[in-house]
Formats: C-alpha cells, structure tokens, sequence
C-alpha cells in the first residue's frame, strides 16, 4: 500500500492495525457467541430479501390467479397460495420489507427520543428530571396496544404512522435506563473537571455523557427491536397495520383464518417468518449486551 505524501509510516501501519483489527471482530463474535451470530445472519438475511425483494420473490406480492387458489406446497410455490391465488412465498418475502421499515423505523424514533429525554433528565437532574420523570409515569401508565390504536385510529394507518406510535411508545420505559446511566456518569472525575475549567453543557454532554451510553443505548435498542416486529404483527393481524395491498406477515395470519384448517400452510409460513424473525433479534441482542455491557465481560 502506498503511502500519502505526509504520511508516516508509523500512521499507515497504525491505519493498518486498526483495518486488521475491525476485520477479525466479527469472527470473534461468532466464536463466542455463535447463537448471536447465528440471530445475526438471519436479520442480515431478512434484511437482504427487505430491499431486493422484487429481485428475490418469483411472483408480485399481488399477482391474483383464481384458478391456483389454495393450493399446497409444491416445486413451482414452495409456500402454496391463499384464497386468491397469490404465492405465499412471494408474499412472505415481500412482508419482510414491511418487518424491515417498521421495525428499524421504529426504533430509530425510539433511540433518538429516549436519548434526548434520558440524558437531559439525567444530567441536569433537580425539578426538571422529576417534573419529565412523571411525564413518564404519565405516558407508560396508558397500555402500550391500546394507545397504539387509538393513534392509528386517528391518525390514519401507514408505515409512516405506525413507525412514530411504536417509537414513542418503547421509548418511554428505555430513557430510564439511559438516564440511570447518565446518572451515574457525571459522578465521573473527569465531568467535574470539564465543568471546572468552564466547558458549557452541552459540551460536557456532546463529548463526555454520551458516547458513554452509547453501548446502553445500542443495547436497548437491539432488544427492543423484536418486541417492535411482534406487536406491528399483531397490529396487523387486527386490522391496524400497514394497509393492503401490500403484504404483512400479521395480516396474513388474519386473512388466512377462514381457511386455515383446510389449509395450514397459510398460517405455518408467516408464523414462522414472525417468530423466527423475533428469535433473532432476540438472540442476537442478548449477546451484544454481554459484549457490550461492561458488568457482563467475563462473566460468562
């Protein structure tokens, strides 16, 4: 590799270090983790058919033929189709897109609210944190699926919608955490330094609080995420997810009730798609947390 003019070669064998280093990081998850690196290749995968679906599904998710209606599993629809001919496995691929946007959309809001309320309640502390704490006890008193409900009711079901509602509601009960830990942070030495030689707020926040809970707010987040997928499942599955004709795995589960005992597989295959999906998440946030959380390092 060249070096750039100005470039020492003690910086480009640093650079390269840290290349080799990053490189070998998630062999070594795997190895010590191998259930979570299993969660992982899953999500990657549910990833993948999310954004190429059109290239992945053999069929359109709307592809209507009456006369192949409920068909079993065979070579040319692996999955079967519904009560209106459509190919199951076509339409379970393109739900993963639906999984993908909401569930990543969702917790993206999440992170970004939690964060801002954890860590300005945490920091500046005094009535400001008590008066935003009973915001809190005020927003996690309503039930989650309910106040759900009664947004999309209002506002109208979408993605668009259903991405703010289910990230307000798990962003509530997680600012605590990172508000705890924010708490316990600016305990730290070097935050009364920082405060002693002047440095304002939001420096002090910027630079010293919050890439320390980064890895507290990562790990809230990745196992949040399959909580996510499961209740826009069951929004769905009542009616209040994202609206036809585009396919979610949770409404699919509904349409397919009428038919189910005739014809299990159109209930097997996007139950299997939801739980497999949640399993992963799961696992794989599981063990980010032992990776990533200081308290756990070594323990297991």
């Amino acid at each position: 590799m060249a070096i750039a003019p100005g470039e020492t070669a003690f910086t480009d064998l640093r650079r390269r270090h840290q290349v080799r280093r990053w490189s070998v990081v998630p062999w070594q998850f795997a190895r010590r983790k191998p259930i979570g690196a299993f969660g992982a290749a899953i999500i990657l995968v549910v990833i993948f058919l999310g954004f190429f679906a059109e290239v992945v599904a053999p069929r359109r998710y709307d592809d209507f033929n009456i006369p192949e209606r409920l068909l079993g599993p065979s070579f040319d629809t692996p999955f079967g189709t519904d009560n209106q001919g459509r190919d199951v496995f076509s339409r379970v691929i393109y739900g993963s897109r639906t999984t993908v946007q909401i569930g990543f959309g969702a917790i993206i809001v999440a992170t970004v609210v939690k964060t801002v309320i954890g860590v300005t309640s945490g920091y500046f502390g005094g009535r400001f944190d008590i008066l935003l704490q009973r915001v809190i006890d005020i927003w996690m008193a309503f039930p989650g699926l309910i106040f759900i409900i009664f947004l999309v009711s209002i506002m109208g079901a979408s993605t668009k919608t259903l991405v703010i509602t289910l990230g307000l509601l798990f962003s509530a009960g997680s600012s605590r955490v990172v508000r705890s830990a924010t708490i316990v942070i600016k305990q730290n030495p070097y935050v009364e330094a920082a405060k002693a030689i002047g440095a304002s707020d939001l420096r002090i926040i910027l630079v010293h609080i919050l890439p320390n809970v980064v890895p507290i707010i990562i790990i809230t987040a990745s196992v949040q995420i399959g909580a996510v997928i499961l209740l826009e499942s069951s929004l769905s599955f009542l009616g209040y997810g994202t609206p036809p004709p585009f396919p979610s795995w949770g409404r699919m589960l509904n349409e397919a009730r009428r038919d189910m005992q005739d014809n299990p597989h159109l209930t097997v295959f996007p139950g299997l798609a939801i739980a497999l999906t949640v399993y992963a998440f799961n696992m794989f946030g599981d063990a980010l947390r032992d990776v990533l959380d200081p308290r756990l390092r070594g323990s297991r």
